[in-house]
């Protein structure tokens, strides 16, 4: 689980990539620019404005009702949800702009600041496209999981063999039924352990070559884990005891790996689109005291806004 304490970022920039991690109202386009065209299936016509699919998907999404990427159709609860919900939203909008609120200052303000979290939230998601990338996403669960062995003593077996296709032939029979314990005497090539069921005892998962520690991680108690290969053969491994509870697997992690890089990308740009900008606080003119410089928080050593340690377990 994600530690908020690890994340060695400054609280306002975590504070701001929460902001725009989070969905925005969308405000429509100015008068002077062309509408934005949206090709597929209209969910909704009200007034004779549009609410398509693809809005009752995204925003179901947003809202944390259904997992990216998983459809939802007419007939669900949450689309049926959602779409009542964007029809209220599209009414009341059109009546905000009967009324002309759109058109007030106060309101064309807000209008604008929408518009910002927006395209912070474009930004976000462009981030984390192009920049949180699956070998970075592997290499922080690698830590993760050392981070979270470094006690651990688990119970293992093993069946060693020459190849694939003789470790996989024995995983089918495993799977099919048989007895891991079975068939360690007459296949595994381990003599050290053959007579005792392939057993290795205790072992520190850490001190054990790759990809053991990696197997034993996404190897539940009990469990037997697919084929694998290292520098003696191929493997088929039993996760007999454990001492301690088992890491998440990757799959579980990978959420939090994702917001925990996705947010150091948003701290890194943000800093670096600081540092460029120029910014000052106040108006001369308007505040008594006149315009307030920006400065930059410190950032050479031991800053909130240094990034996270080596070592340092989400």
């Amino acid at each position: 689980m994600l530690n908020l304490k690890a994340l060695r970022v400054s609280p306002r920039i975590l504070f701001a990539g929460l902001v725009i991690l989070t969905a925005a109202a969308c405000s429509p386009p100015p008068e002077e620019e062309v509408p934005v065209r949206v090709e597929g299936a209209t969910a909704a016509t009200v007034n004779g404005e549009k609410i398509y699919v693809s809005d009752v998907e995204l925003e179901a999404v947003a809202r944390g009702l259904v997992p990216a990427g998983k459809k939802v159709k007419r007939g669900d609860p949450e689309y049926d949800t959602v779409l009542n919900q964007l029809i209220e939203q599209k009414l009341m909008s059109q009546e905000a702009i009967r009324r002309g609120l759109d058109k007030d200052p106060a309101g064309r303000r807000r209008l604008e600041m929408a518009e910002e979290r927006i395209l912070g939230n474009l930004l976000v998601e462009n981030l984390v496209a192009e920049d949180v990338t699956e070998d970075q996403i592997e290499a922080m669960y690698q830590k993760q999981v050392a981070l979270q062995q470094d006690d651990d003593e688990v119970r293992i077996a093993h069946i060693l063999v020459a190849t694939q296709d003789e470790a996989q032939a024995l995983f089918d029979r495993i799977q099919a039924g048989e007895s891991f314990e079975s068939l360690v005497s007459a296949n595994s090539l381990d003599t050290a352990t053959r007579m005792e069921q392939g057993d290795l005892g205790y072992v520190s998962p850490n001190d054990e070559p790759a990809p053991f520690p990696l197997v034993i991680a996404n190897t539940g108690e009990g469990e037997v884990a697919p084929p694998f290969e290292s520098a003696d053969g191929w493997h088929i491994l039993k996760v007999k005891d454990r001492r301690s509870r088992a890491p998440k697997t990757r799959e579980e992690m990978r959420p939090d790996i994702v917001t925990f890089l996705t947010l150091e990308q948003v701290a890194k740009i943000v800093r670096r689109l600081k540092a460029e900008a120029q910014i000052q606080q106040g108006e001369p003119g308007l505040d008594a005291d006149g315009a307030t410089p920006y400065r930059l928080p410190d950032t050479e050593t031991g800053t909130e806004d240094s990034p996270a340690p080596e070592g340092t377990e989400l």
